[in-house]
């Protein structure tokens, strides 16, 4: 078995560091397992019906969401041709983010708190007006292992979509996982989206 070879590398003030990194015979950098594989492919299940949903239509997508930190967009983009109907999304985790990627002040969520189904609606709506998109997706809750500022246990979760339906609603878990209900959110969202464009549903 071939040495493990020094990699060098400059920092941006111009010092050198130097590690040495294990590469296997083939040359091959080694991966460990990723323990999270199956809940993302449980996510990327349900993104492909939406995605052949979509495509077949023309239609498009934007997402803005919150505790699930990501993986609706992550499933989504897991499909291949996702530039045909995946416009863009935001992790709309604080109010300075919801400000700065959505454009939405102070003023635009008086009288609303996150975490509730109305201002769940007003991200979907938002992420669609601004994409431009048929249909705009969000999430927003609280993932644990505690709850919120505004007293949701962990494990609550709104959900909505915005398009030719609109719809919104509540998840609670009831469970303190964090990674676990960062799933369950995701894969929530997604049953939902399912259910609005399904054509012998909702439509």
């Amino acid at each position: 078995m071939g040495s493990s070879p020094d990699i060098s590398l400059v920092n941006r003030r111009g010092l050198s560091l130097r590690s040495r990194l294990k590469v296997s015979p083939g040359g091959a950098i080694p991966v460990a397992p990723n323990p999270e594989a199956a809940v993302l492919q449980d996510l990327i299940a349900k993104a492909q019906i939406v995605a052949d949903r979509l495509k077949a239509r023309g239609e498009t997508i934007a997402v803005a969401e919150s505790s699930s930190g990501g993986l609706l967009s992550a499933a989504l983009l897991a499909i291949p041709g996702a530039s045909a109907y995946f416009l863009g999304g935001a992790v709309v985790y604080t109010a300075r983010a919801r400000m700065r990627l959505l454009d939405l002040p102070r003023e635009a969520v008086a009288g609303m708190r996150s975490a509730s189904e109305p201002y769940a609606l007003l991200l979907a709506q938002t992420a669609r007006e601004r994409f431009q998109a048929t249909w705009g997706l969000s999430e927003t809750g609280a993932a644990g292992p505690t709850g919120n500022p505004y007293g949701d246990s962990a494990g609550h979760s709104c959900l909505a979509v915005s398009g030719p339906i609109e719809q919104a609603l509540t998840l609670e878990t009831g469970d303190s996982d964090r990674v676990g209900n960062m799933r369950a959110f995701a894969a929530a969202a997604l049953d939902l989206l399912l259910l609005v464009t399904d054509p012998e549903g909702v439509r």
